[in-house]
């Protein structure tokens, strides 16, 4: 019995340990600038505090910010090479 209670007590602090998901998502920063130019000063102040998946969804916010929805690459045909004459 006290090897249960020993194993969920530990089991307990560890969950308590990890950083909690950040509650921010890429169209919400995308949608407000002032938020967005904030995450990203501390995300180049302090990336470590302020976490990986928090500084990663504000470089997505702001590339499509900046990009949009994109385009997509479409090159122009190949042009065929011209027969070469005959002798």
């Amino acid at each position: 019995m006290r090897t249960l209670f020993t194993v969920s007590a530990c089991a307990v602090l560890l969950a308590a340990c990890n950083k909690p998901a950040p509650t921010e998502s890429v169209e919400s920063l995308a949608a407000n600038p002032e938020h967005l130019k904030e995450v990203r000063a501390q995300c180049k102040a302090d990336p470590a505090k302020t976490g990986d998946a928090l500084c990663n969804m504000a470089s997505e916010a702001t590339r499509r910010r900046f990009m949009g929805s994109g385009t997509p690459y479409t090159p122009a045909p190949l042009a065929t090479p011209a027969s070469a004459p005959k002798d």
